[in-house]
């Protein structure tokens, strides 16, 4: 999730967002109880216990790892200035539930280390109940590239015992923090969203495309911009899935019909069929991608940039009514 408005900043200024400070600072032992209530309690877990999201080249895992390197589907969401890049190995994702409540989380390593390594250098979890659309959001980040031992993260909301809110308080950063980093600008048309990096392991994520969604829990979540699902009449590409009109209406949707790479994309990624790699799992021939997909693509380009337009539909994007 970090990353998230360094990302946008473009996006961010061209549409005049602004997220204001929360008025008061929420404890993080209090949000996770509010987000235990209205989705589920997010459970202690380890990380060496989630599935390696892998990081190949030509499609296969290099003989070595080396920092700055380029791979076929490196990690959408910059690593940050400092890090060994877009295609650091061995982050790995755990499905902690998907059924009535929805939960992942997803270890992450920006430095290059072995793979049984228990050091991660941040730790991102989403809950979300997909019959009412509240969502909650969890950070970790080390505070320095050694990285931190992430082989016994803490239930967020602390359990009931002392020892477990001072581990839960030590480890997660305050929900203002978390919320500072911007992960719904990203996250704008779902909570979880879909990318070349995680479609590897997406049998571990939850999927809940056209559902319920809202940061409704916790005063700095609740200031987030407020996304709304873009499209157009009869549209191929939101007939799967929608169109947040964030950064997938601004990037998203040029990086996944090809129109701008991804960093740390090697030349395989950045050739036809990898290149466009919407719809998921893409067998068309080019010519008959274009055919399909480019006219929807346009039109969604469109009404990204003009939602005024006669032939857009523009749909809000919330939790149910009560």
């Amino acid at each position: 999730m970090t990353g998230c408005l360094r990302r946008l900043a473009p996006v961010l200024v061209a549409l005049a967002v602004v997220v204001p400070a929360a008025a008061t600072a929420e404890d993080i032992i209090d949000y996770a109880r509010q987000c235990a209530a209205a989705i589920a309690p997010v459970p202690a877990f380890n990380c060496l216990d989630g599935v390696v999201v892998p990081v190949t080249v030509n499609g296969e895992a290099p003989a070595r790892y080396v920092a700055g390197m380029t791979c076929d589907r490196p990690a959408l969401l910059p690593l940050g200035t400092g890090s060994d890049g877009q295609c650091v190995p061995y982050s790995r994702v755990l499905l902690l539930a998907d059924g009535e409540v929805q939960i992942s989380a997803l270890c992450r390593r920006k430095y290059i280390r072995d793979e049984t390594s228990p050091r991660f250098d941040e730790v991102d979890v989403i809950a979300h109940n997909p019959r009412t659309g509240s969502t909650c959001w969890f950070q970790a980040e080390a505070p320095t590239a050694e990285g931190f031992d992430a082989s016994r993260v803490p239930s967020p909301s602390g359990g009931n015992t002392a020892d477990g809110v001072a581990a839960a308080r030590a480890f997660w950063h305050a929900p203002e923090k978390t919320a500072d980093a911007g992960c719904g600008n990203c996250h704008d048309s779902d909570p979880f969203m879909y990318s070349p990096f995680i479609a590897q392991v997406w049998e571990h994520i939850p999927s809940n495309p056209f559902g319920w969604y809202a940061n409704d829990i916790g005063a700095a979540f609740r200031q987030w911009p407020k996304s709304q699902a873009i499209s157009t009449r009869g549209n191929t590409c939101t007939g799967c899935h929608r169109i947040g009109s964030l950064f997938t209406c601004r990037r998203g949707i040029l990086e996944s019909a090809g129109a701008v790479a991804i960093d740390g994309a090697n030349a395989w990624a950045q050739n036809y069929p990898a290149s466009h790699w919407m719809p998921p799992g893409n067998a068309h021939s080019r010519r008959d991608w274009t055919v399909v997909y480019e006219q929807a693509v346009s039109e969604l380009s469109a009404c990204c940039d003009d939602p005024g337009r006669p032939d857009c539909i523009v749909e809000p994007i919330t939790g149910k009514p009560e």
